[in-house]
């Protein structure tokens, strides 16, 4: 309950900044939110892989992603843009950071997780939950869709042909993110100097 609690909590903090984002700028950098709490079967799972008994107060200090938020951007710019502001707000506090953006997977995954705590205002006092959030360009989730799709198909044994493509695959989609934002950043260029010049021409006017 305190986790989807937390989730709650912390979509609302995102639908705020996404609409002051597009009030600000003219457009939403946050193009879907997707959430999810984890299984108790994935969550013994994983406290057994980590090699811990099960108990409350292991799955409270080391298990970090029971509560899972997916933000998909439209560029990696808006992604540690997001970052910065989740940095510098005093209802989020950022506990661990994984760029996979800067430093993919060896299979070519891009994402940037981040494991962040979000208050609850309890009766017994404010309590802190952890939330794990991905962010992800349409591209890069795009293609983490594809992978889990073929992996699932392949029952994890994926032939090495299957996972070098998986890889080429990878490579091209980072490579569409920045050709998209060179694009955008072109254009915006572009509107800039005609609003200069639609001033320029009032001026003389």
């Amino acid at each position: 309950m305190l986790y989807q609690l937390a989730l709650e909590e912390l979509q609302n903090k995102i639908k705020l900044i996404k609409t002051e984002l597009k009030l600000q700028d003219g457009y939403s950098p946050i193009e879907h939110i997707k959430v999810r709490i984890k299984e108790p079967k994935s969550i013994i799972n994983k406290l057994q892989r980590k090699g811990f008994d099960f108990t409350m107060d292991n799955i409270l200090t080391h298990i970090h992603d029971i509560a899972g938020m997916r933000i998909v951007c439209a560029f990696v710019k808006d992604i540690y843009r997001l970052l910065d502001h989740f940095s510098h707000r005093d209802d989020i506090r950022i506990i661990e950071i994984k760029d996979y953006i800067e430093c993919p997977k060896s299979n070519g995954y891009q994402s940037l997780h981040v494991i962040v705590a979000v208050p609850l205002i309890l009766f017994e006092g404010t309590r802190w939950m952890k939330v794990e959030i991905q962010m992800r360009t349409l591209a890069m989730d795009f293609w983490a869709s594809m992978e889990h799709i073929i992996y699932y198909k392949y029952d994890k044994q994926v032939p090495n042909h299957v996972v070098g493509e998986l890889k080429e695959a990878a490579e091209a989609a980072d490579k569409l993110d920045n050709q998209m934002l060179r694009l955008r950043e072109e254009i915006l260029a572009q509107a800039g100097e005609y609003v200069v010049e639609d001033l320029e021409k009032i001026h003389e006017d």
